[in-house]
């Protein structure tokens, strides 16, 4: 049921295909394979998914098993390829094979459990190098290893290789250079695998880092490259929460939690029904604003768990029912992420269910 009191998310598709037609041309002749990991990034996988794959996407990747599931399911019978960068986890290889999922393994014994789930025939794999995040991936060292010792790869057909990129939004970062070089080193070792090592930020370093496929992610969703806005990606998600009630605060009393904000004048204060259980950061207050009648609005006081205030100080318009954008194609994603000391990232996927969503530009028209 759809409360008209409830915070609505509004996630235009036709935008998400326009920033997924500005990063292929980004890629030059490198396969697209969006990344739909964390629910496509809490705007939903589902949607997202067949979206782009009706803009010409035909591989993904998640970051679960589950999730691997839940997309093979929502896209059918499409021949699609569903990467899973957690890998051939212990327990996971029927659910992988059952569902047609890529593992993209990211260890030695990983790649000896795939192996062995092969049984009779071959298994598709990716294989993941670690070039300097040191999060998942072999070491280059092990790379050696393996190649060296091709009966752990004799059930597999390792169609691609990958790495990921730690400073992609700092471009004159030196380990970005780093890496590139350490990447085509041990990708090297494997002649006959794609090569797959730019994020969303990494196709904007140069036609070095394309290779073969390219892995976007935030910028398809509406986040620029370098962690601001960029001309060139559209806000896909639009928060908008409506106010409950506008009420006079005298000069002296203090709005919210803490008693961190004094009014200094008398003002008018618009109370929103949005709060951190939302996904609107706590910390988003003392720099955060929002969007409402063609202006910034900042906000007062400490986001709680269900409310926020907002200065509508002379705005005529702010009375209850009215709907203020919270980040959007006025109020940009990055900005509002980053005035609350976090990423567009974060923000994305903080959003809860709580809201009522919106889609535009579904392929059976709006929903």
């Amino acid at each position: 049921m759809t409360d008209l009191h409830d915070a609505r998310i509004t996630i235009d598709l036709d935008a998400l295909a326009a920033n997924h037609a500005a990063l292929r041309a980004r890629a030059g002749g490198a396969e697209l394979a969006p990344a739909l990991k964390a629910d496509g990034y809490g705007l939903g996988a589902a949607e997202v998914a067949d979206r782009l794959w009706a803009e010409g996407a035909r591989s993904f990747y998640v970051a679960r098993l589950a999730e691997g599931v839940a997309l093979r399911r929502a896209l059918g019978d499409r021949e699609a390829t569903i990467y899973v960068l957690d890998g051939a986890t212990p327990g996971s290889g029927d659910t992988l094979q059952g569902a047609d999922l890529v593992p993209v393994l990211n260890s030695l014994p990983q790649i000896e459990a795939w192996n062995a789930q092969a049984r009779s025939g071959r298994l598709k794999a990716a294989l993941h190098v670690d070039t300097g995040m040191n999060r998942l991936g072999l070491r280059p060292e092990e790379v050696k290893v393996l190649v060296g010792a091709t009966d752990r790869l004799k059930r597999l057909d390792l169609d691609l290789v990958i790495s990921h990129l730690a400073c992609a939004d700092e471009p004159a970062h030196p380990l970005n250079t780093r890496q590139l070089a350490l990447f085509e080193e041990v990708a090297a070792l494997l002649p006959h695998a794609r090569r797959s090592l730019a994020n969303s930020a990494g196709l904007f370093l140069g036609e070095a880092y394309r290779f073969d496929q390219a892995r976007p992610g935030i910028g398809l969703y509406g986040g620029g490259p370098e962690g601001y806005p960029h001309p060139e990606i559209r806000a896909v998600a639009t928060v908008e929460a409506p106010i409950l009630q506008v009420r006079v605060t005298p000069r002296g009393e203090s709005i919210g939690y803490g008693a961190r904000f004094v009014a200094t004048d008398t003002m008018r204060v618009a109370i929103l029904a949005a709060g951190y259980a939302d996904g609107v950061p706590r910390a988003s207050w003392p720099n955060g604003q929002v969007w409402f009648d063609g202006a910034p609005r900042p906000l007062l006081g400490r986001v709680s768990m269900d409310l926020m205030a907002v200065d509508v100080t002379d705005c005529d318009a702010a009375r209850p029912g009215a709907m203020v954008e919270l980040f959007g194609p006025n109020m940009l994603l990055d900005n509002a992420a980053r005035a609350a000391g976090t990423n567009a990232y974060e923000l994305l996927t903080r959003l809860t269910l709580r809201a009522t969503r919106r889609y535009v530009g579904l392929r059976g028209g709006q929903a």
